[in-house]
């Protein structure tokens, strides 16, 4: 974890010397949405309804398996989505379409694995609105957008917002960058439609609105399958007596490790920041059997993967009423 990141998460005198620079920090924030809100800033409406789904954190919440489950129940609910995202990680700066195929350095490791497992559209771009609207242009039967990681953006008008919230860190110290972890204060929370809460049970439920409704949301891992044979899986227990490196590249490393300590495997971990762009040199470790990894480090290892390298499959697990009730809000 980033040395800063460890200080949002335990209250310290770093935050006091900090907090002046949050408070303009929120103030430049709170200034930018009230522009969007009095229309002085321009907001796009799109033809098709437009359900965001973000966090008001720096860091991984466990957005991309559950824009997946998202995905898949609109699917299964009759409708024909499209997902757009900035494409973090990625080059590419106009909207453009992201494939199975696509080059993680244009599009981004999110936008690939997206386009992998959501089967629908997946588009990105710096500009979310835009790529929205390319995405409606080169599919005019997607009836819904899912736009991945954009709560703060405010160009793009929105039908339904949910944020994902870290059920094991919470919101840290509760202030706002760069004191705390926090991109907009806690208020924000309660003019969402719903939250979600990914992780521990003991998460404290008074933390949150009242009015807003919470569920639940698990990481149900797969097996592991093999980044040059992708058929090859394995269970946990065919790596027992391996030399086990775990690498990871998302915005909660600890989490990646703490699954695989669960289940009972031995290893060394080596993190890397959020959307690290590996290389071969990364993964120069003389004794190691196997390489553990997440799908979305796959993506950007397959290129240079070697039969030692493993990666691990999760699906997201949420509480099937929060379906219903996206369900209903886009009835309205």
């Amino acid at each position: 974890m980033h040395w800063l990141e460890q200080y949002w998460y335990r209250l310290s005198p770093p935050h006091l010397v900090l907090w002046p620079l949050s408070l303009l920090f929120a103030a430049l924030a709170a200034s930018r949405r009230l522009l969007y809100r009095c229309g002085l800033l321009a907001v796009t409406r799109l033809p098709a309804p437009v359900i965001v789904v973000g966090n008001i954190n720096v860091g991984g919440t466990g957005k991309t398996p559950f824009v997946i489950w998202l995905a898949a129940q609109l699917r299964e609910r009759g409708y024909r989505p499209g997902v757009v995202c900035r494409g973090y990680g990625g080059s590419a700066r106009t909207p453009q379409g992201a494939t199975s195929g696509s080059d993680p350095g244009v599009v981004g490791d999110e936008a690939v694995l997206l386009a992998r497992r959501c089967a629908c559209p997946v588009w990105v771009g710096t500009r979310r609105a835009a790529a929205a609207h390319a995405l409606l242009a080169a599919h005019p039967e997607c009836n819904v957008i899912v736009s991945d990681d954009g709560l703060q953006h405010y160009a793009l008008a929105r039908n339904i917002q949910i944020a994902v919230i870290d059920g094991e860190r919470g919101f840290g110290n509760g202030m706002l960058l760069p004191a705390g972890p926090l991109r907009e204060p806690l208020r924000r929370l309660a003019g969402l439609d719903a939250l979600v809460v990914n992780g521990s049970l003991l998460f404290p439920r008074e933390a949150l609105p009242s009015r807003v409704p919470a569920f639940d949301m698990r990481l149900r891992d797969s097996m592991f399958y093999n980044l040059i044979n992708p058929a090859q899986q394995a269970g946990p227990a065919h790596f027992a007596g391996q030399h086990v490196h775990a690498v990871t590249a998302i915005g909660n490393p600890q989490r990646f490790f703490e699954h695989l300590r669960a289940l009972e495997l031995s290893f060394t971990a080596h993190p890397f920041p959020d959307h690290h762009a590996f290389s071969a040199t990364d993964f120069a470790f003389d004794d190691a059997n196997a390489v553990l990894m997440t799908e979305k480090d796959a993506v950007k290892c397959e290129r240079f993967g070697e039969g030692k390298f493993w990666a691990l499959r999760v699906d997201a697990e949420v509480d099937p009423a929060l379906g219903d009730l996206i369900l209903r809000n886009l009835g309205q």
